[in-house]
Formats: structure tokens, C-alpha cells, sequence
């Protein structure tokens, strides 16, 4: 048996792996690019990355990859009361719109941690 290239084998969902010719694969890869830079595709895929956004949310912040309990009533219980708490959490990290708040724009100093990727300092200024 011959091995495979990994680029060149596709995976279904029924847990098998098929494999596409190299050509066919390169072909598919190409099509769908040029499909990617129509405007209506990029609007459908605005609204799919929003909720791919949330769902990862959810998933690595929240551990909502499995419930907690048993049931159906009891598992939405819980994803309720899990939607609660993530809608509470961006609104309390949100400014209100009358608010006259503005951050100040960084220094050059913390711009250059940021650009270096070194971590900023906390100064007892900041009440932190």
C-alpha cells in the first residue's frame, strides 16, 4: 500500500479518510478561493465567523462541551443561566455610549512593548 500525502486525502465525516488526486485537490483549492472574494459570499461568512466566534466562546472559556447534568431539561437549565453569564460579562466590559471616558492613547514606550511583544508593567498608578 502506497502512502498517501496528508495535503491529499480528505477527511468525511463518517470517520473515513478519501484520497483526492493531487490535481483535483489543487483544482477544488482554486475554485474555492476565487469563490471567497465575491461580496456575498464574504457577507454569509461574516455572520458564520460571528457565530464560530461565540461558539469557541463558549467551548474553551465556559467548558460547554458537555453538561454538567443529566437531561434535557437540566442541560438547558445550564445553557441559559451559561448565556446569562456571557451576555453580563460583555456588557459589563462595554463603556456606556454618554459615558465622557476616553483611554489615552498609548506611549511610545508601551508601544514598543506591544510591537516586541513584552509584557507591560503595572505601575501602582493604575490601582492595580
Amino acid at each position: 500500500m502506497r502512502a498517501v500525502p496528508r495535503e491529499a486525502q480528505v477527511h468525511l465525516r463518517s470517520g473515513t479518510d478519501r484520497e483526492l488526486p493531487a490535481r483535483r485537490l489543487h483544482d477544488l483549492q482554486v475554485r474555492n478561493r476565487a469563490d471567497q472574494q465575491d461580496p456575498k459570499w464574504q457577507r454569509h461568512y461574516a455572520s458564520r465567523s460571528g457565530i464560530e466566534g461565540t461558539m469557541n466562546e463558549l467551548v474553551n472559556d465556559h467548558q460547554m462541551r458537555r453538561c454538567r447534568y443529566h437531561g434535557v431539561a437540566k442541560a438547558h437549565v445550564q445553557h441559559v443561566l451559561t448565556a446569562i453569564a456571557v451576555t453580563i460579562e460583555r456588557l459589563s466590559t462595554q463603556e456606556p455610549a454618554d459615558s465622557a471616558y476616553r483611554p489615552r492613547s498609548p506611549t511610545a514606550f508601551q508601544q514598543y512593548l506591544d510591537e516586541n511583544e513584552l509584557p507591560r508593567p503595572r505601575w501602582w498608578r493604575q490601582g492595580q
